[in-house]
């Protein structure tokens, strides 16, 4: 995971302020159905980024130690849970959490997973989960398909960042999720949304994701003046509509 880690250096402001959030009332009911999810539940946030899903699961009262490789994106997860007594962040990664054996009742990585060495991650996470622990995948964004506005805004990152050359094999661990509890027990849900993005929430979404040039870099000024003229086609009512999704899968490993 941290020979990754670096393709987010300057640009924990854009993710903080932009990511698309995810939405308690989708997520936890599926959680407590599946899992029997409940507030005295430790839950520890691989990958955790600025800490998006630990806030998920502070709204359901649980305590969280967030875990997370880049310096840049730890200490804007720390800044944001300050105050937070129920919030750990700690330096770690999949593959070497740091935590103890047997700590947490569940694990739970959001956008986060194609950038770990799996197997060893799984490794890690049997030795970090208490006896029939579970560990939640989840993810919520703009689909690469459906409404034009998606189909278009993928064909402009794949021309304008090459995101096909390193990115799009990571991805390909979504299409075998179930298999990595094989013998065990797995949910899968996709819940259907919508975003509808002005012009600074398109730019600052667009420029928190891996690929996205930086403003200092040389590509940059061509890649924003494409991304406007995406907007520009699209916007109506000063907003451009995508369709999203969240997608929730919760495994429990064979025992």
């Amino acid at each position: 995971m941290t020979e990754h880690s670096g393709r987010f250096t300057g640009k924990a402001a854009e993710y903080a302020q932009y990511r698309e959030r995810y939405h308690p009332d989708v997520v936890l009911p599926l959680l407590r159905e599946w899992c029997g999810l409940t507030a005295e539940w430790t839950v520890a946030d691989i990958g955790a980024g600025t800490g998006m899903v630990g806030d998920l699961f502070r709204a359901n009262g649980n305590r969280v130690i967030a875990i997370e490789p880049n310096a840049e994106m730890r200490d804007a997860c720390a800044s944001l849970h300050a105050d937070d007594g129920l919030y750990d962040v700690l330096e770690g990664s999949a593959e070497m959490t740091g935590l103890p054996d047997a700590s947490v009742e569940m694990i739970a990585v959001g956008r986060a997973l194609h950038w770990f060495d799996v197997e060893a991650a799984l490794v890690e996470f049997r030795r970090v989960l208490k006896a029939r622990g579970w560990v939640a995948i989840l993810a919520c964004g703009r689909k690469e398909d459906g409404r034009e506005e998606n189909v278009e805004f993928k064909k402009l990152m794949q021309t304008k960042t090459g995101r096909d050359l390193y990115l799009d094999p990571l991805l390909a661990v979504y299409r075998r999720l179930d298999t990595l509890f094989a013998g065990g027990r797995f949910f899968h849900a996709d819940v259907p949304g919508e975003l509808r993005l002005e012009w600074d929430e398109l730019r600052g979404l667009t420029l928190s994701l891996s690929h996205a040039p930086m403003p200092s870099s040389a590509a940059f000024a061509d890649f924003e003046t494409e991304l406007r003229g995406y907007f520009d086609r699209f916007e109506q009512d000063g907003r451009v509509t995508m369709t999203s999704c969240t997608w929730m899968s919760a495994g429990q490993f064979a025992e």
